[in-house]
């Protein structure tokens, strides 16, 4: 029909800050809790590898990767701290808080991939097994799992990072117990029953007739 001007159907409004905050909450949990377990499993695993000579031969040595740093696993367990901390705090305090996560996050990367070269820790296991302080390993090899580590440390550093954009729409660890700031009123105390047994004792006992009207 002419005249009539036809309604156009309402677009569908964008996803909301709490859309938003629910998301990127529980990928910052799922990356932050699987980045320090993978980063403090890949350090309890054998880095590298490589032979030192003794009197009898060569004699195959082998360092794990707490051997080799101990920067990574600290930082883990720092970095799982934080995450639970960012949601004990609000405002400058989350921010810091999240910055810490981040910086251990970024941390265990750095430490992860220079261990993965580093030979002093079997330098030192072939010192000992020879007995020679100048001693070296010999037919060095590395292993994947200080690249494992890293990416530990790549998810606790994308949790930090997600703390740090979105970590103003999370909600705090006590918001679900805090109300109003107005105290909460007292309830009135029940009128005592003057036919109970002790009622009776303690008008007795203050003087008083308890079957007087």
């Amino acid at each position: 029909m002419e005249g009539v001007t036809a309604v156009p159907s309402p677009r569908p409004e964008p996803a909301g800050p709490s859309r938003t905050g629910r998301t990127s909450l529980a990928a910052a949990l799922l990356s932050g809790a699987l980045g320090a377990a993978v980063a403090l499993l890949a350090t309890r695993q054998e880095w590298s590898e490589g032979t030192a000579t003794v009197a009898g031969g060569a004699f195959p040595l082998t360092a794990k990767g707490s051997d080799v740093t101990g920067v990574p696993p600290a930082l883990a367990v720092v970095g799982l701290a934080a995450l639970v901390a960012v949601f004990a705090v609000r405002h400058a305090g989350r921010l810091a808080v999240a910055a810490v996560l981040a910086l251990s996050g970024a941390g265990t990367v750095a430490a992860a991939l220079l261990g993965a070269s580093d030979p002093t820790a079997l330098d030192e296991k072939a010192a000992q097994a020879s007995g020679d302080a100048s001693a070296t390993v010999g037919a060095l090899s590395h292993t994947a799992w200080p690249y494992v580590a890293a990416v530990g440390g790549l998810l606790l550093l994308v949790a930090g990072l997600l703390a740090l954009r979105y970590g103003r729409l999370w909600p705090a660890m006590s918001g679900r117990y805090e109300r109003s700031g107005a105290p909460r009123p007292r309830r009135a105390a029940a009128p005592a029953d003057p036919d109970r047994p002790e009622e009776l004792w303690k008008a007795l006992d203050r003087g008083e007739d308890p079957t007087g009207a």
